[in-house]
């Protein structure tokens, strides 16, 4: 740990490399066990004269090694265990290197590795160093010919980033491929791929009139469930050329999709590799969350092209730049796509759920880190999440016309280009002619901000003064903080709904909505012409990523319910008063048998105009869940924050019953359909369903109707696991005809571990426990691992935090475990941990134990002692 430590790299310390390689050529001849690499570099000089090449590499063997054709004598070079040194290289010259590695041994899933049969690449962030040597860092940036040569019958299907130029058959069964990608990229986008699919393919006409061949490479047997991915590909393509006026830029554009992958997917230059999760659908084998997320990753990816390949990082410190900013593409889709409102919603709950918590933990880092170990650590929701509200952010305090011109001069002027933070945020400055230096705090520090605001209605002048301050507590490593630059969408109604419209400072007319920009510790504004006593919601359409304590009462909540103009906020109202009323139970502030009528009625009012928009009416039926009420509560006791919100949820099934049984009883749409309207009926039916089941005994045969009448996987993953969370019998009896029907299904076969890992009953760590012995259970497999695991340390935090300390010590255990095999995934299976110091004495002291034991293990990652050094600091 204390050698790690030195290794510490910092974004001040950052400087040019001291060589630049501007092109190079790359042959593959593949084999599992014996992968030989050809590479070839055209290398210049940029540094001083005396500066040695120093070239990346990590468990290759070197085969060859020449300068402009001529051997290296040894005494010219030195290799260690992650680097190769030329010492005194010529100005300009080709680099000539032959290496060789294993690829099926390769269990990191990083560089080129084996995955059911198939050759496959991940070289984000630093997995080219593991195929040859290199530069391997994102500010060198060359272009790529690939020459890919294997067995035909094993592998008919080689495919490389950009172009294909050549392509035909050899001696004794082999065949090859060339590939030539025209625009400069860094390592990290480079991509091979081999093996035998079924392919899908299709074509995409560009607006310039340019045919662009497309292909979907799935498993041999999967290409009828690939057929939505494609849809989502042509329609992210069109989507990028009118949202943002870009058009795709090579002839051939594929998607990979492999069962072995750490990530979501990998953006690499013309040649997507995706997590076959993220790519298989249909009807019976994925549920609508899982058509949302295809949509919204291959939107993402596909987006990449500019927002990140196009124009590329100066240094991983700038990640932001890339990822941040395609979240908030894709999001934008996927809205565009379906209803923005609600997936407006979705993101605020993904954002709190992940993000929030790692803002609070010590795991916090601002958008923008100042400094690592394993950059492979900082792939985070700060990152993706929150940067992506800062880009939302961003749009918000120029204007929506300074933004669509900043991002078309951010386009011309960065194109082929490797940047950083400053350089993505100056084209904004000059069309909206702000300074902006203020603004980029949200890329500097870290924490969420917490804004408190009061207001005062003086009736007779019809006035109304809000009272304004917002702080962020002290985050590892930096303890002072400052005021940030906060965009509010403020508005008011009255308690019956009606609108008011008010007029602020210079205002000549009277707005019924007003943007402020609250930049300092504390603020005062007055609101005139305010005809009633208002309602105020400060934070439409959450425009900033804050906690917002505004002082509103119940009845202030209720007309938000009920009448605010803004999805958002009539859905933030309902889930303040479900947290209020678990919270009060939690605390004994009133008993668990209190009434609910108000807010009970309000839900039931949800139910009865369900139809203008079913996606919403799902969402406002979900109370906050155990992991929101653990980051709202001082110092949460799972158990009890368990029990109580069982308790409302149980008065709110007994007075709405009869609304929740007709819509959990409903039966589904006879012909399948994947967009908004219908995934939004369904959505509302297993909220309903989901409500329903806590009714106790009564529900049992309403949800033993629902799994059995099932049409959909939506509709039977969302029963499986209601029969769990109602801790009634029949669980097993589901679970066993589930297994029966799907055993053969990896992607859903997942499903039905997590269900199992996420029920919340007495026997959850048993089962967990006996599920990793199960011969379905595959510890090299990240999905499968994920299944179980992070859906048990994530959604079933009653029996993660275990007062015993049971729940800690199976996660310290099985990421021990995995992380000879996969570093990065034991990693972020770590980050369970991030919460353990909100928690009583007694959970803490369990946590730490085994944070520390886990510290002491000898042979621990740098990935994994990383995490375990910051949790513990």
């Amino acid at each position: 740990m204390r050698d790690d430590a030195a290794r510490l790299i910092r974004l001040s310390d950052y400087r040019p490399p001291d060589y630049a390689i501007d092109e190079i050529t790359l042959a593959f001849d593949l084999d599992p066990d014996a992968t030989r690499v050809q590479a070839r570099s055209r290398v210049r000089r940029t540094g001083p004269a005396e500066a040695p090449l120093v070239l990346d590499g990590v468990r290759l063997i070197l085969e060859r090694i020449a300068i402009d054709g001529a051997p290296l004598a040894p005494s010219a070079y030195r290799v260690d265990a992650e680097t190769l040194t030329i010492l005194a290289p010529p100005a300009e010259f080709t680099l000539e290197i032959d290496t060789r590695i294993g690829p099926a041994a390769n269990t990191a899933l990083e560089g080129l590795y084996v995955s059911g049969g198939r050759f496959c690449t991940q070289c984000e962030a630093e997995g080219f160093r593991k195929i040859t040597y290199a530069i391997d860092r994102p500010d060198n940036l060359a272009r790529y010919e690939v020459r890919l040569e294997a067995d035909k019958a094993r592998y008919p299907t080689l495919l490389s980033n950009g172009n294909l130029v050549e392509s035909g058959d050899l001696p004794n069964g082999r065949h090859f491929t060339v590939w030539r990608d025209p625009h400069p990229k860094p390592t990290y986008l480079f991509a091979a791929v081999a093996g035998a699919f079924d392919s899908l393919f299709d074509t995409f006409t560009t607006r310039s009139g340019r045919v662009v061949q497309l292909g979907v490479h799935v498993d041999p047997g999967d290409a009828a469930r690939a057929h939505y991915a494609m849809d989502c590909l042509k329609r992210s393509m069109a989507w990028d050329e009118t949202a943002f006026a870009r058009e795709y830029d090579l002839d051939v554009f594929n998607i990979v999709a492999v069962r072995d992958f750490n990530f979501g997917a990998m953006e690499n230059k013309g040649l997507n590799v995706f997590n076959s999760a993220y790519v298989l659908a249909d009807p019976a084998t994925a549920t609508d969350l899982d058509y949302e997320a295809i949509e919204s990753i291959v939107g993402h990816e596909y987006f990449h092209n500019w927002t990140g390949n196009r124009i590329t990082l100066r240094d991983w410190f700038q990640l932001c730049v890339k990822e941040g900013l395609t979240v908030y593409r894709d999001q934008e889709f996927s809205a565009d796509q379906r209803s923005r409102p609600v997936q407006r919603i979705k993101d605020v709950r993904r954002l709190r759920a992940r993000q929030f918590p790692e803002d609070a933990g010590p795991l916090a880092h601002p958008v923008r880190p100042a400094q690592y170990q394993k950059i492979d650590n900082f792939y985070t929701a700060t990152v993706y999440e929150k940067g992506a509200e800062v880009i939302r952010m961003l749009r918000a305090l120029i204007g929506d016309d300074a933004f669509a011109r900043g991002m078309q001069l951010y386009f011309e002027r960065c194109d082929g280009r490797a940047v950083t933070v400053e350089e993505f945020v100056a084209p904004f400055a000059e069309t909206s002619g702000q300074d902006l230096s203020a603004f980029m705090g949200w890329y500097a520090q870290a924490g969420t901000p917490r804004v408190k605001a009061r207001g005062v209605y003086d009736a007779a002048a019809q006035r109304y003064t809000l009272h304004l301050s917002q702080a962020t507590a002290p985050t590892p490593g930096q303890h002072e903080k400052r005021a940030l630059p906060i965009p509010m969408r403020i508005g008011f109604i009255s308690r019956d709904g009606a609108i008011l419209a008010a007029k602020r400072g210079a205002d000549p007319v009277a707005r019924e909505e007003h943007l402020v920009v609250f930049d300092t510790p504390t603020a005062e504004l007055v609101f005139e012409g305010v005809v009633d006593r208002p309602t105020p919601a400060l934070l439409r359409g959450f425009t900033a990523p804050v906690v917002l304590d505004d002082g509103l009462d119940d009845a202030d909540r209720l007309a938000q319910m009920a009448h605010d103009p803004d999805a958002f906020t009539r859905w933030e109202a309902g889930q303040i008063l479900g947290r209020a009323a678990i919270l009060d139970r939690a605390s004994g502030a009133v008993t668990l048998d209190a009434p609910l009528g108000a807010f009970a009625a309000a839900l039931g009012r949800e139910l009865d105009r369900a139809q203008e928009d079913p996606a919403f009416a799902a969402l406002a039926l979900r109370l906050p869940d155990l992991p929101d009420l653990i980051q709202r509560a001082e110092t949460p006791d799972p158990d009890t924050l368990h029990a109580a919100r069982s308790a409302v949820r149980a008065r709110l099934a007994e007075a709405l019953w009869d609304k929740l049984a007709a819509r959990a009883a409903a039966r589904g749409d006879a012909a399948f359909s994947a967009d908004a309207d219908a995934a939004g009926r369904r959505a509302l039916k297993t909220a309903a369903l989901d409500l329903a089941a806590a009714g106790g005994s009564r529900a049992a045969d309403l949800l033993a109707a629902a799994f059995a009448d099932a049409r959909t996987m939506t509709e039977q993953i969302a029963a499986l696991e209601a029969i769990g969370a109602a801790g009634l019998p029949g669980f097993d009896e589901a679970l066993a005809a589930f297994y029966a029907q799907w055993r053969d299904n990896p992607l859903v076969l997942d499903k039905w571990f997590s269900a199992q890992a996420a029920a919340p009953r007495a026997d959850a760590l048993a089962r967990v426990q006996a599920l990793r012995g199960h011969p379905a259970f595959d510890l090299k497999n990240p999905n499968r691992v994920r299944a179980l695991v992070a859906a048990f340390t994530t959604r079933n935090p009653v029996a993660f935090h275990a007062a015993d300390g049971s729940g800690y010590g199976f996660l310290a255990e099985i990421a021990a475990e995995v992380d000879p095999l996969n570093p990065a995934l034991a990693a972020r299976l770590l980050g369970g941990f991030e919460s353990w110091r909100r928690f009583d004495a007694g959970r803490q002291a369990k946590a730490r134990a085994v944070l520390e034991a886990l510290a002491a293990r000898p042979g621990l990652s740098r990935n994994a002692a990383e995490i375990v050094t910051r949790t513990l600091a």
